[in-house]
């Protein structure tokens, strides 16, 4: 081989390795994320990140405009992409001008205006139990949790691309209910379900749909739990890492899920809950 031979085989080489370690550094460049109740939590961990990874985020939120701007501030500040829709989940009516919305923006960004990732985020707080319960607390939780989800994905088919992901996230109480949530746990275990039911009708399409399910995770719907030393000490105790997750935990693996290295994964309940009540 001749010093010119080397020396071009050396540069492809090169060349070769920059795009590989590109390609690692953003795995989800080129594409789209749709992320419902991005503005903080678990929301906010999962649309920062898949930004991080090179992925144009959208994001919706109901009343925290603030925290929307200020996730969509944190992600262009980091030399990523995204934007905010307002939406209130619990009108499944207006999910589908949610869509042209979303359409109409990405239109002006990108060339195209097709949907690669839906994680489906949003929730609200669900600490009544069986003695407080009311008609409307109950409408209201399944309302979020578990119809608008389903809807999500009806008013999304047209736009969601052949291959893409859908992540659902769930809860570890979906399959362990917790006595004081009993609502909650009933609509998380409907996720699951529908989790299972949409891989069947979407894997034609190349479309992979899972469910991620967390159990204690540090966010601000759980801050009076974490006020109370025994409850931490008892849930840490009965966590096979001994902590509490953090969002970045529940993020990393939706991230996996949506990525290329995910392409094999469909129909499936990932508890990531640090091996909470083994």
């Amino acid at each position: 081989m001749t010093a010119r031979e080397r020396a071009l085989r050396t540069t492809k080489n090169f060349k070769f390795l920059a795009m590989k370690e590109t390609h690692m550094a953003t795995p989800l460049a080129g594409k789209t994320a749709l992320i419902t109740g991005g503005s903080r939590g678990i929301g906010r961990a999962i649309a920062e990140r898949l930004a991080a990874d090179g992925a144009t985020v959208a994001i919706t939120y109901n009343q925290s405009a603030t925290g929307a701007a200020d996730v969509v501030a944190t992600i262009e500040k980091a030399g990523g992409s995204a934007f905010a829709l307002q939406a209130d989940l619990v009108d499944a009516g207006s999910i589908p001008a949610l869509f042209t919305r979303l359409a109409d923006e990405l239109g002006r960004r990108r060339t195209s205006d097709a949907l690669d990732i839906l994680v489906n985020n949003a929730g609200n707080s669900g600490w009544g139990g069986l003695t407080d319960a009311t008609p409307e607390a109950w409408n209201t939780m399944f309302a979020v949790h578990a119809r608008s989800p389903f809807f999500l994905v009806q008013a999304g088919l047209g736009r969601l691309s052949d291959g893409g992901r859908i992540v659902n996230i769930s809860s570890s109480a979906a399959a362990r209910p917790l006595q004081a949530v009993p609502i909650y746990s009933m609509a998380k275990a409907a996720i699951n379900n529908l989790t299972h039911t949409l891989a069947m009708e979407l894997g034609p399409r190349g479309i992979t749909v899972n469910a991620v399910a967390p159990a204690w995770t540090r966010t601000d719907m759980n801050a009076a739990v974490r006020e109370n030393a025994d409850m931490v000490k008892a849930i840490e105790a009965d966590t096979a890492l001994g902590r509490f997750g953090e969002a970045c935990d529940i993020a990393a693996v939706v991230a996996f899920l949506a990525s290329e290295n995910g392409r094999w994964v469909t129909g499936q309940v990932i508890e990531a809950s640090g091996g909470y009540r083994l």
